[in-house]
């Protein structure tokens, strides 16, 4: 079903004021005042965001036309997208397969030499990530879930791609989430290097009841955010280094399920599913409790509140932004390009459950205004990055998952 998108139309001068240059702070212009494009009642019907613009944002429309092309197809449930030097993307399939796919769509096969996933329920080949120093090492990086004993979880792997793209060689594993469980659910997993080279990792609690209060627990790496070196070593700075305790990869806590991360102008944001309600738009800070599962918006999918419906609590932060009804968020990424000026600075969240490309305008922290792109497409999108010329590219969640190019008409 395509949803109808209720909006303004904004002029592209007053957006690209609103937004400024890449990397700097945004003030979008007040004309962002159209009705939200969420028009559907919430299930936690008795919430009340903690302050104005929390959820709901008025909506937007963007000025230039939009088109879509379908690049690549025949992928099974892809996961991970990243762009090579060479423009390339290396493209992630869940079921345990990764490839390279160049610019006009032509597929290459399974890259050899990937450890072994564990492809139950949401388990498998999650992310990938082209390395900071990929030009002197030809290094990449990829999350999956590991089969170990007794079950598995999340773990992140490096090696070097050959020249040819064919294999990947002297793989390293260089983190391993800790417990191992024997679930099926809940991995995270999304990669970001920052702008000093560090790996920051997204996890998810396993959801299963019994392993939400790993969310809280600074001894389990469950329902966290990681930051590691890029050879797998802890930073020194890292907010729990010498907490007795404590995991001293931790970068925050609190966490349902994190799939996707995005860092820019030094700031980290993720975004992570909900329940019935309350998938979140996080900035993502040292040290900071995010809340889950003591605190959360929306209901638990049988009915019913979470944790006596509590929202807001001291020493846990709010989201930047949530959702409810659920939008299930894939993958993000700030947009930098030239070909969209007005959406630079913009948050672009996949939706798998809804189908589109979520775009935020962003008020420094705060979201402003919201749209809803690709709604035609009428697939999953799990993953966004944007090519060099600014064009954005998705690829959808699908048994015949797509490699999708967004741009201007």
């Amino acid at each position: 079903m395509r949803l109808l998108v209720l909006a303004v139309s904004v002029s592209a001068v007053a957006l690209a004021a609103a937004c400024g240059g890449a990397g700097q702070e945004q003030n979008p212009a007040a004309a962002i005042t159209g009705d939200p494009v969420e028009s559907r009642p919430p299930n936690g019907a008795a919430q009340a965001a903690a302050f104005p613009g929390q959820t709901r944002a008025p909506g937007v429309r963007t000025e230039a036309a939009l088109t879509h092309t379908v690049v690549a197809s025949g992928l099974v449930e892809p996961w991970g997208l990243a762009q090579l030097p060479d423009s390339r993307w290396l493209v992630t399939e869940r079921p345990g397969r990764l490839r390279i796919i160049t610019a006009d769509g032509v597929m290459g096969e399974p890259i050899a030499g990937l450890p072994a996933v564990d492809a139950r329920g949401q388990g498998g080949l999650l992310d990938v990530a082209v390395g900071p120093t990929f030009g002197q090492d030809r290094l990449i990086y990829w999350s999956y879930s590991e089969p170990r004993e007794g079950g598995n979880a999340t773990s992140v792997a490096r090696g070097r791609l050959a020249e040819d793209g064919a294999r990947v060689e002297n793989v390293q594993v260089i983190f391993r989430a800790l417990p191992t469980y024997d679930g099926t659910m809940h991995y995270g997993s999304s990669l970001a290097f920052d702008d000093a080279g560090r790996l920051f990792v997204t996890l998810g609690e396993r959801s299963d009841a019994p392993m939400r209060p790993q969310a809280q627990d600074l001894g389990s790496h469950m329902g966290k955010t990681i930051r590691i070196n890029a050879d797998g070593s802890v930073p020194d700075d890292n907010p729990f280094v010498g907490r007795a305790g404590a995991l001293p990869e931790i970068w925050s806590l609190g966490h349902r399920n994190v799939q996707g991360i995005a860092i820019a102008g030094g700031k980290v944001w993720t975004v992570e599913h909900g329940t019935r309600g309350g998938d979140e738009i996080n900035l993502d800070r040292a040290g900071v409790n995010y809340g889950w599962p003591e605190v959360a918006y929306g209901v638990e999918y049988r009915g019913g509140p979470i944790n006596q419906g509590i929202t807001a609590r001291e020493g846990t932060e709010q989201p930047v932004y949530y959702w409810d009804p659920v939008i299930a968020p894939g993958g993000m990424t700030v947009y930098d390009g030239a070909m969209f000026p007005e959406w630079r600075g913009n948050l672009l969240v996949a939706s798998l459950k809804e189908k589109h490309l979520a775009r935020l305008v962003l008020d420094g922290n705060r979201v402003v205004g919201e749209e809803r792109v690709l709604t035609d497409l009428g697939e999953r999108v799990r993953d966004v990055a944007v090519g060099p010329d600014g064009a954005v590219w998705v690829i959808t969640d699908e048994q015949n998952g797509k490699l999708v190019r967004l741009a201007a008409r």
